[in-house]
């Protein structure tokens, strides 16, 4: 039997909002400006069908944002896994590259949203760590170690990547992937040996 979040019409209508959503925001170019009827009047859907789905909008931006993340994981980063440090260094470019690419968007009205993404995209980057560091970890680490290592990566790869955001032109985002991937590969090195 399909659970909800793998029935098809679920996957659609989500989708179709979604959808929705990214071309308004291609017309009104902010996210504040964009309401739940504009939402649901643009994917001709009623909005019971968007409550049905999301509890509110900012549960419907944060599943946007987790999205539009995982998307971009899958199309850059190989099996959309991390393999070695090689990969880790893709995983910190993704990050400078998608929220560089995302700032655009968020005006002044939309700092209210700000956090939202933020942990939404934090928890992408925990979870793909937590994995990786999973299948790597020396035996002797313990599963606390492991969580708290791909928690720790999470939030200094998205925090240094946020400030970046701010201000592009101090320094290239590769400069800056050089960096963190050291100061990084260093706070994992305990856990992979």
């Amino acid at each position: 039997m399909l659970t909800r979040t793998e029935d098809p019409r679920v996957k659609r209508t989500r989708q179709l909002l979604m959808q929705a959503f990214m071309e308004l925001l291609e017309q009104k170019k902010n996210v504040s400006s964009i309401s739940v009827q504009d939402i649901t009047a643009y994917a001709t859907v009623n909005r019971s069908t968007f409550y049905a789905h999301f509890e509110d909008k900012f549960a419907f931006l944060e599943s946007w944002m987790r999205e539009k993340f995982k998307e971009k994981l899958q199309d850059e980063l190989p099996n959309a896994a991390l393999s070695d440090i090689g990969s880790l260094r893709t995983l910190i470019l993704i990050v400078y590259d998608f929220l560089f690419c995302t700032r655009p968007y968020l005006t002044l009205s939309d700092r209210q949203y700000e956090p939202l993404f933020q942990v939404a995209m934090q928890k992408e980057l925990y979870d793909l760590l937590l994995t990786w560091l999973s299948e790597q970890a020396e035996p002797t680490v313990s599963r606390e170690t492991v969580e708290t290592a791909a928690l720790i990566a999470s939030w200094g790869i998205f925090g240094s990547a946020v400030e970046w955001s701010r201000h592009p032109q101090s320094k290239s985002a590769e400069d800056m992937a050089r960096d963190v991937l050291v100061v990084v590969a260093a706070g994992l090195a305990p856990v992979l040996g």
